[in-house]
């Protein structure tokens, strides 16, 4: 009774959550206009704006950073003072500051100038899970963070967070669960309309440095800008978000692959789940097929099979060793007992003896798989001692004869065709010793 109830009461606690494996992650929510409690830069000095713009769905929640719609824009350049931050920054009375700033990112103090003419000023399109930081104590003070849609943030030539440009606090990317967090809504943070947890994303980074940002105008969805990375806005261009763009056909590719092809199209990647298929995985479906149109940022879902994440893979399988081969073939059949016995041809040796051993003994028949016959086969050519079956005549180490060769120990049958004059009997056939004369013998 003691054992059942235990095994009742661990079930009881995997169920409900209380296991290892089911670990939530706190995120703490930063909805737009709050200000933070412990902020790098006041606030009230106008170091950036955010925007109300309604949180849009998302298709899979860790999208990479040059995901074509996933931030947005607006023509009017003041969303973020990249200048006034890097003057903050680099002023000695604020050097404690620029020490913590600069140890999030991995970069050292001398380097903050370099690093901000490098980000980009972009509005959030989707509620995005980040890792934020406040200033505490003379030290960046980490912590999970979703940002409501609309807020204004810093991105880097990966298309990450790098700092959010209310309060010039620094960003990385988040580091937990999508699938496992709790948020919390607190220090005037309210939920906001149209927050879901479903449409969370988490940005990862793009797979290279990107020279322009495609962005989407929060005040006209219909307009599209392109931002050169490192500009705030003064060197943009616009472009029709709603000119169609075909799906490619994907069938085949690898995941990576087809994530390219769809990014260069204007389209975005969609999968199922939180966790994104690695890039060696197999498309064998997407979602709406090839050649469906599509305006500029919408998604395309793939399913995908195999990969080194997905249990199988997607290596071709190794060839067998009943295709074609480069090479001699490999035969299949039992192998010999005599491996040195040359195989049956119907052609002659390319390089045949000119004369066999003048003492040899009799020569035995190639030996071979099919078992031996007790006389010759009918019409088979006769046999010359020591040397193989060709169709050229062949001398004796006796009298030249013109006719076919019959030596002194070759068995003649009367099947054989022999052309000579000399007699030929039933018994052996010999030679006179003197004079070479054959002579018969009757048995």
């Amino acid at each position: 009774m003691i054992r059942r109830i235990a095994v009742l009461l661990v079930c009881v606690l995997v169920v409900s959550g209380c296991g290892g494996g089911a670990h939530t992650f706190v995120v703490k929510a930063v909805a737009v206009g709050v200000p933070s409690l412990a902020p790098f830069f006041d606030e009230k000095q106008g170091l950036g704006h955010d925007n109300e713009v309604r949180s849009l769905p998302v298709r899979g929640t860790l999208q990479q950073g040059d995901t074509p719609g996933l931030y947005g824009g607006t023509r009017q350049p003041t969303i973020c003072d990249v200048a006034k931050l890097k003057r903050f920054l680099t002023d000695p009375a604020n050097h404690q500051k620029a020490v913590a700033w600069s140890s999030v990112l991995g970069i050292t103090t001398d380097a903050i100038p370099g690093y901000l003419d490098r980000l980009t000023p972009v509005l959030l399109r989707h509620d995005t899970l980040v890792q934020n930081h406040d200033y505490r104590k003379g030290k960046a003070t980490p912590y999970n963070s979703l940002l409501q849609a609309g807020i204004a943030i810093l991105v880097d030539e990966q298309g990450e967070p790098a700092a959010k440009c209310s309060c010039g606090n620094p960003l990385r990317p988040f580091k937990g669960d999508a699938d496992r967090i709790s948020v919390k809504f607190a220090d005037g943070n309210k939920k906001w309309h149209g927050y879901e947890p479903s449409s969370v994303v988490a940005v990862r980074p793009a797979p290279r440095n990107m020279d322009r940002l495609a962005l989407v105008d929060v005040d006209d969805p219909d307009v599209g800008i392109t931002r050169p990375v490192g500009t705030t806005g003064r060197h943009d261009s616009t472009f029709d978000t709603r000119r169609q763009h075909a799906v490619p056909n994907l069938m085949g590719a690898t995941f990576g692959e087809a994530r390219r092809q769809l990014v260069s199209s204007g389209l975005a990647v969609g999968y199922g789940g939180s966790a994104a298929p690695s890039d060696d995985a197999r498309v064998t479906a997407s979602d709406p097929p090839a050649g469906t149109e599509l305006r500029f940022g919408q998604y395309v879902t793939l399913t995908v099979s195999g990969g080194t994440s997905g249990g199988a893979t997607s290596t071709p399988p190794a060839p067998t060793t009943s295709g074609p081969t480069v090479g001699p073939p490999t035969s299949t059949a039992p192998p010999s007992t005599s491996p040195t016995a040359p195989p049956r041809t119907s052609s002659p040796p390319a390089s045949p003896p000119s004369s066999p051993p003048p003492s040899s003994p009799k020569s035995e028949p190639p030996p071979s798989s099919s078992p031996p016959s007790s006389s010759p086969t009918t019409g088979s050519p006769s046999v010359v001692t020591g040397s193989p079956v060709t169709s050229a005549p062949a001398t004796t180490s006796a009298a030249p004869v013109t006719s076919v060769p019959v030596t002194s120990r070759a068995p003649v049958t009367s099947s054989a065709p022999v052309t000579s004059s000399v007699p030929v009997t039933s018994g052996p056939v010999t030679r006179d010793p003197v004079t070479g004369t054959p002579t018969t013998t009757e048995t």
